[in-house]
């Protein structure tokens, strides 16, 4: 019973955050990390964890929105998204809890913005450029904001890959996508330094996956314009926790 009573909270956040990642696009890890460090991981190991869980909840979100992924695009998400994935996983720690969380916060509203840049400011939107070059940039430096604080870059993939001209549902399923790949990357970097416990990943990954699976098919039948409203809510929520979990 006290086994079960210790596994009960790790599968229901797996179930929650997987659901967000296959309704959104996102890795889950601005869900998972606060909720894994609640509970009692250290930071380091909440970090770990959700890197470690992000590729199976992605896969299985990516199997059902597998029509909508523009797979050209996705190439160069995975490439930007890589790279700055990497170079966050070294550089966490080294900046303070507060400057991260206020950068994170004023990204996350630009990036938030750019979803209806085409219904706010349709001539500025015309000249975005949504070529090779900005995706890769834009990408690394999301994922480099992200990465630093234990995440996959998929909170704010969704928005970016809209204000680059997707239509909603394929940024969906594109950011489900490229996070599998970004998320691996920065996960061997802690997993190299020992901070992954694997008997709470294991439990974390199985509600997970089932939660992503829930939240796919539920995003499929949903309406976009309910879809860009409800993540558009989510990230800055998940902004706002950032400021108040560093406060």
């Amino acid at each position: 019973m006290e086994l079960l009573m210790e596994i009960i909270p790790y599968f229901l956040i797996g179930i929650f955050s997987g659901f967000m990642s296959g309704m959104f696009g996102i890795g889950g890890g601005s869900i998972r990390i606060p909720l894994l460090n609640v509970v009692g991981l250290p930071l380091l190991s909440a970090f770990g964890i959700n890197l470690l869980v992000i590729p199976f909840s992605s896969s299985i979100g990516t199997i059902s929105h597998k029509k909508n992924v523009a797979w050209k695009i996705a190439l160069y998400v995975v490439v930007g998204g890589t790279f700055g994935s990497v170079t966050g996983a070294f550089l966490a720690g080294l900046v303070s809890t507060l400057t991260l969380a206020v950068i994170f916060v004023i990204v996350s509203g630009i990036t938030v913005l750019g979803i209806y840049f085409d219904r706010i400011t349709p001539k500025f939107f015309s000249n975005i450029n949504p070529n090779v070059k900005n995706i890769i940039a834009g990408t690394f430096f999301l994922n480099l904001i992200t990465g630093m604080r234990g995440g996959s870059g998929g909170s704010l993939f969704s928005p970016f890959l809209k204000m680059m001209s997707l239509d909603v549902r394929k940024a969906i399923a594109t950011s489900l996508f490229a996070t599998i790949f970004t998320a691996v990357a920065g996960m061997v970097v802690y997993w190299h330094r020992g901070d992954i416990l694997l008997a709470p990943a294991l439990v974390v990954i199985i509600g997970s996956m089932i939660g992503a699976r829930m939240g796919s098919l539920i995003s499929l039948k949903t309406k976009s314009m309910w879809l860009e409203i409800g993540l558009s809510i989510l990230v800055m929520i998940l902004a706002l926790m950032t400021v108040y979990k560093a406060l």
